[in-house]
């Protein structure tokens, strides 16, 4: 395998053939999890350099103290300040810190498989694409847990997104996470840091748009702890539908039936229980949902345990409704926010 070409590579040469690879985690209340994260990146199953730039928040935990612990611990992990907090400024932030030809996103709490940087950059120099992700592996502990990792990797729950139900490699809209080359990011400008949620689809867009290959790796998978109760997954879901019709606004042509399938049946259920009092046959809108819940959960949830399989119900209508409202309810100012609107909405973000 050749080196990637780039104008800003470090002195460091490949061991091989292996091109050197900056990680960036931007972090934020993650002292539980920190350190087992940047251990498995370091201890990928790579034979070229790697680098981790962690761009820390202002967390509520010792975050900071962690973070500084482990570059302390290893000359392989830098620490810059992200005061604003939000994941795009932390990703830019890290970006530009970094020194390698190769960029990868890993999240503050994820675990990486061993293999995840060498597959990576392998797909790269195989499929000549700017950015590949893989699956976002959900995977629960506690019933709910377990119920909302099956929803997170059904068709039912999410439609057709490959890095969350997997799939055959190949071209994609968007990938979970992502190791992209760095002249594609200094290509688009890096991330848009308007975008609270949402930002990884929106930048690959701009990928896409600027004639990059956006490529889904099936055997990147990368573990995902989802929600744990039921007020923190309709609050996720009710971002990610605002944030999904703010890209919508930003980007024309880009929604698709999927996305407009959870706006619909809230639109729907709220107008058949309107009608209701006045036309009974109204009930059979809200009616036909749970049925179709109902047994869209016998069917997805055949291998759960009992307790979790009580609960996928409950987990599907939150993800659809909260979505769906989080979309139809989006506010036309939500893409540049005035900064007493900003830190109303980081909070609300960060109590997750």
């Amino acid at each position: 395998m050749k080196p990637l070409p780039d104008s800003r590579r470090t002195s460091q040469t490949s061991t091989g053939d292996w091109p050197p690879v900056s990680v960036i985690m931007p972090v934020l209340n993650e002292e539980r999890h920190l350190r087992d994260a940047v251990r498995q990146v370091l201890e990928q199953d790579y034979d070229g350099p790697l680098e981790v730039v962690l761009s820390v928040g202002p967390s509520q935990d010792r975050t900071q103290e962690v973070a500084d612990a482990i570059a302390a611990e290893d000359p392989r992990v830098v620490v810059v300040p992200n005061p604003t907090g939000r994941t795009p400024n932390a990703l830019n932030a890290a970006i530009a810190a970094s020194r390698n030809p190769i960029v990868a996103r890993v999240d503050g709490h994820a675990l990486l498989p061993p293999d995840y940087v060498r597959t990576a950059v392998e797909t790269l120099e195989q499929t000549g694409a700017d950015n590949v992700g893989g699956i976002m592996a959900a995977e629960g502990v506690t019933p709910f847990e377990q119920a909302v990792a099956c929803a997170m990797t059904s068709r039912i729950g999410v439609g057709n997104a490959a890095f969350h139900t997997g799939g055959q490699a190949g071209p994609a809209d968007t990938v979970y996470l992502g190791v992209f080359r760095r002249e594609a990011l200094d290509r688009v400008g890096g991330y848009d840091e308007h975008f609270l949620r949402a930002q990884d689809w929106e930048m690959n867009h701009r990928i896409r748009e600027t004639g990059g290959l956006v490529w889904f790796q099936p055997r990147m998978r990368v573990s995902y702890r989802p929600r744990s109760t039921v007020k923190a997954l309709a609050k996720q879901y009710f971002h990610y539908g605002r944030w999904r019709r703010v890209v919508a606004r930003t980007h024309e042509g880009t929604i698709n039936l999927r996305y407009l399938a959870p706006p619909a049946a809230v639109a729907a259920i709220v107008a058949g229980l309107v009608v209701s009092p006045f036309f009974w046959p109204g009930l059979l809108i809200p009616g036909a949902y749970v049925a179709g819940i109902l047994a869209g959960s016998v069917l997805t949830g055949r291998s759960l345990p009992p307790a979790a399989l009580l609960r996928l119900p409950v987990a599907y209508a939150t993800m659809h409704m909260s979505w769906g409202t989080g979309f139809l309810t989006s506010p036309r100012r939500l893409g540049k926010l005035r900064p007493q609107a900003e830190r109303a909405a980081l909070q609300d973000l960060f109590e997750d």
